[in-house]
């Protein structure tokens, strides 16, 4: 099998916001660099903070950003969705981890349905947590070694996706429990739209997705990843880091990536709060 050559892969992690261990967008995106590396031809460079290089994403073939989002989202401070625009237009796949795919309505909201095909829109999408229970796995590159799974996090659901679902894939699907939805309605909480889909219609909810966009580039978002232990589940890493792979264009391997890693790779590199 042809193995990847020559990819440029951006890692963008965002600051330190919530307690420790949860939100380690570093620790996250460096953990993801050492498993990563181990793939030969990839090179990886993970930026703490948006890179201030006005260069660093020439020539990328794949950005990633594990941030924080919403108003505050690091990529849509500036002109940073330009940046972000002229890399993509040269063919640089992107992909958004756990709150990164919160960008608002008015500024971001159409980049990301046109650059990863969903993202989580206030008032219609929620944040609550509970275990999803991954009962099947569908057939595609970023899903190679992952069986199915149970997992415990912060799992955004309810994602505005593109019209139609259009070039979309979901690739982790699961039911929430009525339970994640008892909150009061609220911008991240609650609202009519979700209780329909999944009280009523009982609709799976797609917490990871990849997307293949017109241009052929190619996109993900996975809206997991809350707390930095969740990474030492290989199940729950494994399409994560397949993704970046795919969205780079680069062969993933056909077990998946399967690092070697160790309980210490998992305590290194944590923001000091």
């Amino acid at each position: 099998m042809a193995k990847a050559a020559n990819k440029k892969i951006v890692l963008i992690a965002g600051g330190a916001s919530h307690g420790s261990g949860d939100h380690e967008h570093k620790a996250g995106c460096e953990l993801f660099k050492k498993c990563l590396s181990q793939t030969p031809g990839v090179q990886v460079t993970v930026y703490a903070g948006w890179p201030k290089e006005a260069n660093a994403l020439d020539g990328a073939d794949a950005i990633v950003i594990y941030s924080d989002g919403g108003g505050g989202h690091p990529a849509i401070q500036g002109d940073r969705l330009k940046q972000l625009e002229a890399a993509i237009n040269k063919g640089a796949g992107f992909g958004c981890v756990h709150y990164a795919v919160e960008v608002p309505k008015d500024k971001g909201g159409q980049e990301w349905l046109k650059w990863i095909g969903g993202y989580f829109e206030t008032h219609w999408s929620v944040n609550p947590f509970w275990e999803a229970d991954f009962k099947t796995i569908p057939n595609h590159p970023v899903t190679r070694g992952v069986q199915p799974f149970k997992q415990r996090d912060e799992w955004y659901y309810h994602m505005r996706f593109a019209e139609n679902m259009k070039g979309v894939t979901p690739i982790l699907s699961a039911l929430p429990p009525e339970s994640t939805l008892k909150r009061n309605d609220g911008p991240h909480s609650n609202n009519p739209h979700v209780r329909q889909a999944v009280l009523t219609n009982k609709e799976p909810q797609h917490v990871m997705w990849v997307y293949d966009r017109p241009d052929g580039g190619r996109g993900f978002g996975f809206t997991g990843g809350h707390s930095h232990k969740f990474w030492g589940n290989e199940n729950f890493r494994t399409p994560v880091l397949n993704a970046i792979l795919w969205i780079a264009k680069a062969e993933v391997p056909a077990n998946g990536v399967k690092p070697a890693l160790t309980p210490e790779d998992l305590a290194i590199n944590l923001d000091k709060k």
